[in-house]
């Protein structure tokens, strides 16, 4: 009986299933899910990857602080944090998405063309997000808010500036699109930059002892500086007028220089205010008025 006893065969444990109607995934398998596999579904390595990016474009000095920082304020950009309706801390997030908003504007030059138009778009996405009853978008009163902080933080005189954010600034209720946006942006750090150079020159005018400049001198090289600025005329970038006026070679401006003091024509001081102030005029005269 035992050599003709069939063996019975063997039988395979039955697979548990859930309500659903499928096959449990044991917790063994669900283990073998790789370390990479998870950081990837949840989306730390794409974020990471974008926080390389920004230490590679802004090249810091102090990468770590600059990582901290970053990481810090990113929750801003989310469009979820706008809050519904108008909570009492509106205001103070507003002030947050303009902060956020400058961090991510500094974070390249502007003649780093890629990197920069990169960030001035996470900054338009920063200042566009908007609550449950809003819809998304900028509009021109946070634009104007904005271009005014650039101006300030940028320690150039108010009576310097203020003639480009009348030229540039749109309403306050009125809608911004991203390309005004991108060319109001670079068209003040560009006038920033532009300020500064003719800061520079001017101290290599004026009179240690006074603290002033010949007005012949300061004119001859402000006409100098126009001229520049005339044969560039055709340009629509303005990034162009500041390698226009960069291209001053100390040639021509010894020139000018000479001419006005040969002329012994009476003269008066010029102040370093009235300089910047003039040379501002020379640069935002060729910007196009918004609209």
């Amino acid at each position: 009986m035992a050599a003709v006893e069939k063996r019975r065969p063997a039988v395979a444990p039955a697979a548990s299933f859930p309500d659903s109607g499928r096959p449990a995934v044991s917790r063994a398998a669900a283990a073998t899910e790789s370390e990479e596999d998870f950081l990837r579904q949840v989306g730390v390595t794409e974020m990471l990857r974008a926080a390389l990016l920004k230490v590679l474009e802004a090249r810091p000095e102090e990468p770590i602080a600059f990582l901290a920082h970053y990481f810090e304020n990113m929750g801003l950009r989310s469009p979820a944090n706008g809050g519904a309706g108008e909570p009492p801390g509106q205001l103070l997030l507003q002030q947050q998405r303009l902060g956020r908003a400058l961090w991510h504007l500094r974070l390249a030059h502007h003649s780093q063309r890629t990197a920069f138009n990169n960030n001035v778009g996470v900054a338009y996405e920063c200042l566009s997000a908007s609550g449950r009853k809003k819809k998304p978008g900028l509009d021109g009163r946070t634009y104007s808010e904005l271009l005014k902080r650039i101006c300030r933080d940028g320690e150039a005189p108010e009576e310097v500036v203020a003639p480009l954010l009348h030229k540039i600034q749109c309403r306050d209720h009125e809608a911004v699109p991203l390309d005004v946006f991108r060319a109001g942006m670079l068209t003040c750090f560009v006038l920033l930059e532009f300020v500064a150079r003719a800061g520079a020159l001017y101290r290599l005018l004026e009179d240690p002892t006074l603290a002033v400049a010949d007005r012949r001198v300061g004119q001859a090289v402000l006409d100098t500086l126009e001229g520049a600025l005339r044969a560039s005329d055709g340009a629509a970038v303005p990034a162009c007028f500041l390698e226009a006026g960069s291209r001053l070679g100390p040639d021509s401006l010894a020139l000018a220089m000479d001419r006005a003091l040969v002329a012994r024509r009476p003269s008066s001081p010029m102040t370093r205010e009235e300089f910047l102030e003039k040379a501002a005029a020379l640069f935002i005269a060729k910007v196009k008025p918004v609209g």
